[in-house]
């Protein structure tokens, strides 16, 4: 089996992206421990997976309980093979709209509780282990808004530079996926009516120039790639989106 004896924290690993990624990594016979916040997905986890998984209701936003997340994957997994830092959600507002608080709470699951997971996780992430981390291609591309979101997302891909730099003496590699329009239940974004959803997800496959969205297993494939296959790359990031961060004309 193609991941039989390695160990992987998936944070975010309850739904979309995240639960791909973990569906792969048990289907290939590793141990994994994940992440979520919401009790519902959080059961529904527990009910459909099967192998060598556990399943630990975390919130990124609290810095207390990310460092409690730490201490249980040293008490569960011991040392691990990946850490898939993928906690991360956004909204879709334009600049008029944005609050404080709203600003706040977005820095504070997707830009804090990445870099805090990162310090309380990396000592025990052995040898030729690996980093991988979300961020997104509203980075570069502009989207209105999602100004805040692609803030957040812009800082943590600085933070991967930093932490690659800074974990390779100990033979640690980290590296960065960059979704584009990914077909999820909430599309990655917070609070949508159905008819904004439909129509968030038709401009999705009109601007992107394979014309479709991604599934999550194209974005698992990505991360496992980067987890493990590429072992002389570090500091990285590998965008799946179709085409659409390169401003591609077809």
């Amino acid at each position: 089996m193609r991941f039989l004896g390695k160990k992987a924290v998936v944070t975010g690993g309850t739904h979309g992206m995240g639960l791909a990624v973990v569906r792969a990594l048990l289907d290939g016979g590793a141990e994994v421990l994940l992440t979520g916040r919401d009790e519902k997905n959080l059961a529904g986890a527990r009910a459909e997976l099967s192998g060598k998984v556990h399943v630990v209701g975390s919130d990124a936003a609290d810095i207390s309980e990310v460092a409690k997340l730490g201490e249980t994957v040293r008490q569960t997994l011991g040392e691990v093979d990946l850490v898939f830092v993928n906690v991360g959600f956004s909204s879709l507002l334009p600049l008029p709209d944005v609050t404080a608080e709203g600003y706040d709470h977005t820095f504070a699951v997707n830009t804090r509780g990445a870099y805090f997971t990162a310090q309380h996780l990396a000592p025990l992430v052995r040898r030729g282990g690996s980093f991988v981390f979300t961020t997104s291609v509203a980075t570069g591309s502009g989207f209105p808004g999602m100004s805040v979101y692609a803030g957040a997302k812009a800082a943590v891909r600085a933070f991967a530079r930093g932490f690659a730099a800074e974990l390779a003496p100990s033979g640690v590699r980290v590296n960065v996926v960059s979704p584009g329009f990914i077909n999820t239940p909430s599309m990655g974004v917070t609070g949508l009516p159905a008819e904004v959803m439909q129509a968030f997800k038709e401009q999705g496959d009109a601007v992107t120039p394979l014309k479709r969205h991604g599934t999550v297993d194209e974005v698992a494939a990505a991360v496992l790639f980067l987890a493990f296959e590429a072992t002389f790359t570090t500091g990285s990031e590998l965008a799946v989106d179709g085409g659409l961060g390169e401003r591609l004309t077809v």
